[in-house]
């Protein structure tokens, strides 16, 4: 007997991965459940500022399809201020003249690109783009409404492993160097600030890394603006640190002089899961089907949708093979 629509499937890992992942399949009809060890607000997911923005993630034709189908997707759910998604204007930064990112040309019916002089203190060039900015904070637990209103469910579970029976949906990031068990996965570690927001709609952001894995950029939310930032290669460190924290927010402050006296209300760490490709693909055992989907890098919620439709389509005809149980 083959598998009806409503077959169970279990999706690891509730950060925006798994959760758009797990949206998908429950209103597609799926017998849809999230096991995670962390709930979607402790997640790395929760730590990003969430700018639509490709940033360390592979295949390039890839992201750019993930990339345009999650666009599309955050475009239209901005409409809808129960989501957390916002449209912001802002600029990306450069001290000498820009070439245009590798996605822009691609996506030109989406998103506008125009150059900016003197765009910020210290910046002589830059590029004005209008972008979804989501504020993870409402995002998520939306995002996970959403689901249970479709019949899934989310359960803090810290598996030791992927389960090996029917259909699985690893959506386990940066843990998915041991649950999955490759050592291609590493961490990159961001250590971010949540502060108030005295009255900034503008981002910023500074494409620029330096040797020390140094980022800057501003990112307002509606009452609070996240600023970062660092990217620090095989870092698994959880803890904030105090002293980078000051020159986060120094180097921040130097380019949005409004952010001087802002209340700091949060420092967070998240570990960005980066790998030399996204592993998007279905791997079938003894007794099930895996669809792995990990390893977005800092575009996590880039590409959240795009690699949602493309799990639920794996899944889809993982499930005309598998047996009903």
């Amino acid at each position: 007997m083959l598998a009806r629509v409503s077959q169970r499937v279990v999706v690891v890992g509730a950060g925006v991965i798994g959760l758009s992942c797990a949206v998908r399949l429950a209103e597609a009809g799926f017998d849809t459940h999230v096991l995670a060890r962390e709930l979607p607000l402790e997640t790395t997911s929760a730590v990003a500022g969430a700018l639509w923005f490709p940033y360390r993630a592979e295949p390039a034709a890839a992201v750019e399809r993930w990339g345009r189908a999650t666009l599309t997707e955050l475009l239209a759910l901005h409409r809808d201020p129960e989501t957390g998604v916002l449209l912001r204007d802002g600029v990306l930064l450069h001290a000498e003249p820009p070439q245009r990112p590798a996605w822009a040309d691609a996506l030109r019916d989406l998103v506008r690109l125009d150059p900016v002089v003197d765009p910020a203190p210290g910046y002589r060039h830059g590029l004005g783009a209008r972008l979804p900015l989501v504020d993870m904070a409402v995002y998520l637990p939306w995002l996970r409404q959403r689901l249970e209103r479709a019949g899934g469910t989310v359960t803090r579970m810290p598996l030791p492993a992927l389960p090996e029976r029917g259909l699985v949906v690893d959506a386990t990031g940066v843990s998915a160097r041991a649950m999955a068990g490759d050592p291609s996965v590493r961490p990159v570690r961001g250590q971010v600030l949540l502060v108030s927001n005295p009255g900034i709609t503008r981002w910023l952001v500074d494409e620029a890394e330096a040797p020390d894995g140094s980022l800057t950029y501003v990112l307002p939310r509606t009452d609070t603006v996240v600023v970062g930032g660092c990217a620090v290669e095989d870092d698994w460190d959880p803890v904030p640190r105090p002293e980078l924290a000051e020159q986060v927010l120094a180097r921040a402050t130097a380019v949005e002089p409004k952010l001087a006296g802002a209340q700091v209300l949060a420092h967070r760490v998240g570990l960005r899961p980066a790998r030399p490709a996204v592993r998007l693909e279905a791997v079938r055992g003894a007794e099930g089907t895996t669809v792995h989907c990990y390893g977005h890098g800092g575009a996590g919620v880039t590409l959240s949708w795009g690699c949602a439709d493309e799990v639920l389509a794996l899944v889809r005809e993982a499930a005309g093979s598998e047996p009903a149980r």
